[in-house]
């Protein structure tokens, strides 16, 4: 694994607990959120391998999951911005645009770059509370699952995350991925997705918090 100190700022290595709540101190955010318009939020469109990522991402993903991928990005670089300002002087933002639109990397990306978008995606559904994660795991994790079921929704802004719904719309999004977790655990019952628990997919399918864009 590639452990060189720029890589380890540049790709998010660092090592931070697994515990989400544990991160925030048990309240809702560190920084109070400020709204951000989603058209300033930035977006790597420079950077070539990003560009054949979003590109492969939008000819062979379904729109939903296309448009989940888009908005978990945007989601990311605001908690990033706004709550980990530290982290957002140095995290690549390229490395974190793959992050959320990949499953697998082909794109002639850095060996560190690639293995620490593997590495968040490995573990981006790996919630618990005993451990550590990278930061660019973590990163991952919180936006993702403000997205799927509004975990810790006060970290973005109501008008951000009106903007980013309204460029990017869920078309339903909750339905589409919990019956995609129901088939997941029935065609693979030993899926990283048992771990969640029994009631996740209804969970998601429940979560009202993004209801009115939906």
């Amino acid at each position: 694994m590639s452990s060189q100190p720029n890589a380890i700022s540049e790709h998010g290595w660092t090592a931070i607990p697994l515990d989400a709540d544990a991160i925030f101190a048990g309240a809702p955010y560190l920084i109070k959120p400020v709204h951000i318009h989603a058209k300033d939020i930035k977006f790597p469109h420079d950077d070539p391998i990003v560009v054949r990522a979003q590109r492969n991402a939008q000819d062979t993903l379904p729109i939903e999951t296309y448009n989940h991928s888009m908005r978990v990005y945007y989601w990311a670089v605001v908690i990033l911005q706004q709550q980990f300002p530290s982290y957002a002087s140095t995290l690549s933002f390229s490395t974190l645009a793959l992050a959320c639109l990949l499953h697998d990397i082909e794109y002639a990306a850095s060996k560190s770059q690639a293995e620490a978008v593997c590495e968040a995606i490995i573990r981006h559904q790996d919630l618990g509370s005993e451990g550590m994660i990278t930061f660019l795991g973590q990163l991952l994790q919180l936006a993702t699952i403000f997205d799927n079921i509004g975990s810790k929704q006060e970290l973005i802004h109501e008008l951000t995350q009106e903007e980013v719904n309204k460029l990017f719309p869920r078309r339903n999004w909750n339905s589409c991925f919990a019956k995609t977790i129901r088939e997941e655990v029935r065609v693979k019952p030993w899926a990283h997705s048992t771990h969640l628990g029994k009631s996740f997919a209804d969970d998601v399918e429940k979560a009202t918090f993004m209801a009115e864009y939906e």
